[in-house]
């Protein structure tokens, strides 16, 4: 049994303190039994003061702030009773920070000061508490000029020196200056213990996400991680920071997941000051998804308990975020415009470039909707040239202010010049990006931008300029190269690959597919898409939209229709050997009624043992539909019927049947760049391969047809047509046709498949396999059904 006297225990119960801080995983749980062996001693109390806080510190790295306010309540009874001024200094700020990030602001600034009057004034870890405050109410500025003060202070020591570095370097990237962040990361990971080096590692994985590095981001989150891990931290604070990178990713699903994560845990711990801002994000999360609504409940929550905190500056972020659902469907009024108003000056106040950027858009969207010319202008143009300095999707909400207060004076060529500059940077932040769901997702920033360059050119540019226009905001992600995917995900591809061939066999022999199979198959899905996340991005894209006159050449006379939406119309470029002309159509919500109601007539009559009359029915009903279809979209255009026709059809038109609307032969290519690809001559060398996969009647008939037209195509059938033999054969052939069915997955689009003979060649492999455009096939047609889920 330990004799320790009330000194030796005061001496453990210091050591002890410092190796939680440093380790609490580690060495946490000893607090617990050295605060039960300093009860025993009646005169210990110094100890036990020192062993609670001890205790505290742990509790408090689980995110179990209730209990490490309770111990350190106890603490300061005891230190008061005993007479200890020191080590009550020491446990009132210890209780400040648990109450802050309680998010009890009071109680915290009421522990500053009771602690400044017990102990040395200017004490450096004091005044890092009293930064913290500045921080987490907005005060940026201020917050930084402490940091800094603290920094020069001789009594300083490592382990707050490490802390005010790591917090100078968050308050640096959001005053837009996230190479000085880095650059003070580097210093705090030097000066930080294994702890403080976790949270260290956090940071910097936020940082780059504020310069804009997101793929480097999540790596160095994952990195985080490990290191939570190690030294026993909980994760909820993890969480919460990666959701800022998912969210710029427009990762909303996985955000929305953590969001909700990170948020129950913070709660249950008693973290107000992070539950707050969770709640905030899930309403910034839910904005961004398909029923924004589901923002409001949230957004009123965060702003109630920002408003309890006193944190004016985090209420304005969620009035601003409540404000945009409102204006996303028509129901912002005046008195939005005057809360838009309020929280752009209160940002303003506190520097938050991206916030006080994005604030200013949605009070000038606001004022524009409610006609209010000259308010949108001046917020619109404050946001334009508050993002110039920020990091890329800053800028890109700068380039979409500014177009809009373009819009607004009617100066069309400056709505397209911020269009056109807007969309370029986005395309080298798509370049850093090495995944290419990740680099499809992006393209959605430019969406906005996309539909404000049309509508100008639509105004005021020629038929040829506007369908230039539709091939570059098309063709950009369809163009870009990514990297190969590296050793990080093949093991997780090999696993993918077993579990695909399982369920290959089993259908082959008629066997169910075990649920316990399918779900393996999906966590399988789910690794390998992450790793993939976290590639770095390759070159730059070396390839560029084909231009006007070529596509053009090209054609050699053939007629091309390039088909777009604006607003409310669908609209059709028809390039001619010698004109160019732009047709307006139809309503877009007409096209897609008719659209649907001609797949689900189709589908009526592909079901056998209907009937005659139910037959009947189905094909009067597809033959109505194609007739409207064909009277909206085609007969307007005056093309030859006779001609061969190449149509760019859009998302609005996107599942339209073209050859059944047009008599003649009919080409359709997602952009025009891509069909030029296939106009020209194939690489040399190339090579013709025939497939057969399982299950589909008719398609080994149809590939014995195809291969008497062309006797020198490698031909692959069953067993032969296996994922590995058809991926290679895809790599160095020209003209590729697949006779095979095909699996749709709307749920993860990144795993549809073809089904081959031992298992799903998903379109995630076909990617990797061939990442640069030049290194697929010219032409790879595909005939098949679509079994499986969707």
């Amino acid at each position: 049994m330990n004799q320790d006297g009330p000194a030796e225990l005061v001496i453990r119960a210091e050591s002890l303190h410092a190796d939680v801080v440093a380790d609490p995983g580690s060495v946490g749980p000893a607090a617990t039994t050295l605060v039960a062996e300093a009860r025993r001693h009646a005169v210990a109390r110094e100890a036990l003061v020192v062993a609670l806080r001890a205790q505290a510190v742990y509790e408090r790295s689980r995110m179990a702030h209730d209990g490490a306010k309770r111990l350190l309540d106890e603490a300061v009874r005891l230190a008061r009773a005993a007479g200890l001024p020191e080590r009550l200094h020491e446990v009132l700020v210890s209780r400040a920070v648990v109450q802050l990030e309680r998010g009890r602001f009071g109680a915290a600034a009421r522990d500053l000061d009771a602690a400044e009057r017990a102990g040395p004034g200017g004490d450096p870890e004091l005044e890092l508490q009293r930064a913290s405050v500045l921080y987490n109410v907005g005060r940026l500025r201020e917050a930084a000029r402490v940091c800094r003060r603290i920094l020069a202070d001789s009594r300083t020591s490592r382990e707050t020196e490490a802390k005010v570095t790591n917090n100078l370097a968050l308050l640096e990237a959001q005053l837009a200056r996230p190479d000085t962040a880095l650059e003070l990361l580097d210093r705090a990971e030097a000066l930080a213990g294994p702890a403080l080096g976790a949270l260290v590692a956090c940071s910097r994985g936020w940082v780059l996400a504020r310069a804009g590095l997101l793929a480097e981001s999540l790596r160095q989150f994952d990195r985080a991680e490990r290191r939570y891990r190690e030294v026993g931290l909980a994760p909820a604070e993890l969480y919460l920071e990666q959701l800022d990178t998912l969210l710029d990713l427009r990762l909303t699903a996985e955000a929305r997941a953590l969001a909700e994560r990170a948020g129950a845990a913070l709660r249950e711990g008693g973290v107000g000051l992070m539950g707050a801002e969770a709640l905030l994000r899930l309403a910034q999360v839910a904005a961004r998804s398909r029923d924004p609504e589901s923002a409001l409940g949230p957004a009123a929550a965060a702003a109630a308990e920002f408003r309890a905190q006193r944190r004016p500056g985090w209420v304005a972020r969620a009035e601003i975020t409540r404000i945009a659902v409102l204006l996303e469907s028509g129901r912002a009024g005046p008195a939005e415009l005057s809360a838009a108003r309020r929280a752009v000056r209160e940002l303003e106040r506190g520097s938050q470039r991206s916030s006080v950027v994005d604030a200013h858009l949605v009070a000038g969207r606001v004022a524009l909707a409610l006609g209010r010319k000259r308010a949108a202008v001046d917020h619109l143009v404050a946001a334009r040239d508050g993002a110039r300095r920020g990091a890329v999707l800053v800028r890109l909400q700068g380039r979409v202010a500014g177009a809009h207060a373009a819009a607004a004076v009617g100066d069309d060529g400056g709505v397209v010049r911020h269009a056109r500059a807007g969309l370029t940077d986005l395309g080298r932040h798509r370049d850093t990006l090495g995944s290419t769901e990740l680099r499809a997702l992006a393209t959605g920033h430019g969406a906005e931008l996309g539909r404000l360059g049309l509508g100008a050119l639509l105004r005021s540019a020629s038929p040829a300029d506007v369908l230039a226009w539709l091939e570059r905001t098309r063709a950009a992600a369809l163009l870009t190269s990514a990297p190969p995917s590296g050793e990080a995900i093949a093991p997780h591809q090999a696993a993918l690959a077993a579990v695909q061939a399982e369920l290959a066999r089993l259908r082959r022999e008629g066997e169910p597919e075990p649920m316990a199979l399918l779900a393996e198959q999906s966590e399988l899905e789910s690794r390998v898409r992450r790793a993939a996340w976290r590639v770095p991005g390759g070159h730059p894209s070396r390839s560029t939209p084909v231009g006007v006159p070529e596509v053009r050449r090209l054609l050699g006379g053939r007629p091309l229709v390039g088909y777009g939406t604006d607003g409310e119309r669908v609209f059709a470029v028809v390039l001619e050997a010698r004109r160019t002309r732009l047709v307006h159509l139809g309503d877009p919500r007409e096209i897609q009624i008719e659209t649907e109601a001609l797949g689900s007539a189709l589908r009526r009559l592909c079901r056998p043992a209907r009937g005659r009359t139910a037959h009947v029915a189905a094909r009067a009903a597809a033959q109505h539909t194609l007739h409207r279809l064909r009277a909206v979209l085609v007969t307007p255009l005056g093309v030859d019927p006779r001609d061969p026709l190449v149509v760019i059809p859009d998302p609005v038109t996107r599942d339209v049947p073209w050859s059944a609307l047009h008599p003649g032969p009919t080409a359709v290519a997602p952009s025009m760049s891509l069909w030029a690809r296939t106009a020209r001559s194939g690489p040399a060398g190339g090579s013709t391969v025939l497939v057969v996969g399982p299950g589909l009647p008719g398609a080994d008939a149809e590939v014995r047809a195809l291969a008497a037209e062309h006797p020198a195509a490698g031909v692959l059938v069953p067993p032969s047509a296996t994922v590995g033999a058809v991926a290679e054969a895809l790599g160095g052939a020209d003209l590729v046709h697949l006779a095979c069915h095909g699996l749709l997955r709307t749920d993860n689009p990144i795993f549809s498949a073809l089904r081959l003979a031992d298992g799903d060649l998903t379109l995630h492999q076909l990617d990797d396999r061939g990442r640069t455009a030049a290194g697929r096939p010219r032409r790879l047609p595909v005939r098949g059904g679509r079994p499986g889920r969707g």
